[in-house]
């Protein structure tokens, strides 16, 4: 286990010495990116605290650059971990700039007097994060997004060699959820700093991370890179889906289909046709589409929403079968939607050109 500059042997986690998750398994080299995934009240927290040694494992050991952290001193730990948590600290009297310095409090001597070097690295790292024009702003009159961004700062600047979050996206907007990730990635590729964290949002789990491990039960069901644990129809498994859809190939989430026999027909491709069957099923509304390939753009939308999908595999010619019975389906609705132009419905996709003139003939044409 030498290669792995973190691992877990035979870890289990739990409260008050009842066990939550069991021989839990993980391994990280440096520089690598580990995401914790699963269902609310799964444990992913737990495993998270007991890593950094807020609860006390009930069993099992952690390693941390060869060493077991139950031998670390308290500064030893903190020099190599830092640590941002969900849980929202309240300062009084601090600037943002404060609350980053704090993070330098494992370098200072007895009187925890920073140096200039300390100081300049506490600079370096709010650039890091964007934050500079917040350095001297009152820490509780921020946001809760850049709360976060000012935690992200303070634990870089602990210069750390892993770093442990819990959720750390859940309060910030698209553009600053990017950010942040595309921060923790640059540092794991140009700092091999290694990552540990529980993310909600799976699409971007599976872009970021270099390792999942999914928490299911008692224990750690697969760990693997994203390719091995996205695979079909094992996310819905994961999360006990009822309702819905989730496509592991596109990270697409959607609402239940509409039932029912078809009042609208949609001719569709080449990512066209998404929109539109959202704004059906908004509607409610319940629609066939078709011909479309099974490699299509708008395939995993159309098989999520529609009631009826006239489908062939990807690539193969629109056979006579398919486009008799996608005639048959114009004859018994109500109007048709044809979302693509008629420059692009060329070579093999000529048959379709036949389809939307079929439904102007019959007067359904939108």
């Amino acid at each position: 286990m030498d290669k792995f500059y973190f691992y877990t042997d035979q870890l289990t986690v739990g409260y008050n010495g009842v066990p939550l998750i069991k021989n839990i398994r993980l391994e990280l080299q440096r520089g690598e990116i580990l995401t914790l995934i699963g269902p609310n009240g799964a444990g992913k927290t737990t495993i998270l605290r007991s890593i950094i040694q807020q609860l006390a494992p009930i069993a099992g050991v952690i390693w941390l650059d060869g060493r077991q952290t139950q031998e670390l001193s308290r500064n030893e730990l903190a020099r190599q971990l830092s640590v941002v948590l969900t849980e929202r600290v309240k300062p009084e009297l601090m600037t943002c700039r404060d609350i980053v310095a704090t993070g330098r409090y494992p370098y200072t001597g007895n009187f925890g007097r920073l140096s200039a070097e300390d100081w300049a690295i506490v600079e370096e790292s709010m650039r890091l994060v964007h934050i500079t024009e917040l350095a001297d702003r009152d820490f509780s009159q921020t946001s809760d997004g850049q709360k976060q961004r000012v935690m992200l700062a303070r634990a870089i600047c602990q210069q750390p060699d892993i770093i442990v979050l819990d959720e750390p996206t859940s309060f910030l907007d698209i553009r600053y959820k990017l950010e942040f990730l595309a921060i923790l990635q640059n540092m794991s590729r140009t700092r091999r700093l290694s990552v540990i964290m529980s993310l909600h949002e799976l699409d971007l789990a599976g872009r970021i991370s270099d390792k999942i491990a999914c928490v299911h039960g008692d224990k750690i069901e697969r760990f693997g890179t994203p390719e091995e644990i996205f695979t079909s129809g094992y996310i819905p498994r994961l999360y006990q889906m009822t309702v819905g859809s989730y496509d592991e190939l596109t990270g697409d989430m959607e609402l239940p289909a509409v039932s029912g026999r078809p009042d609208v027909v949609v001719i569709a491709g080449g990512g066209t046709g998404t929109g539109v069957f959202r704004r059906l099923q908004r509607s409610r509304l319940p629609f066939a589409v078709g011909v479309l390939w099974e490699n299509d753009l708008d395939y995993p939308a159309a098989r999520a929403l529609a009631a009826e999908v006239v489908s062939v595999p990807a690539f193969a010619p629109l056979t006579e079968d398919k486009l008799a019975q996608m005639r048959l389906l114009i004859d018994q609705a109500q109007s048709v939607i044809c979302t693509l132009s008629r420059d692009k419905m060329t070579g093999s996709a000529a048959e379709l050109a036949g389809l939307a003139a079929y439904a102007e003939a019959q007067g359904k044409l939108q």
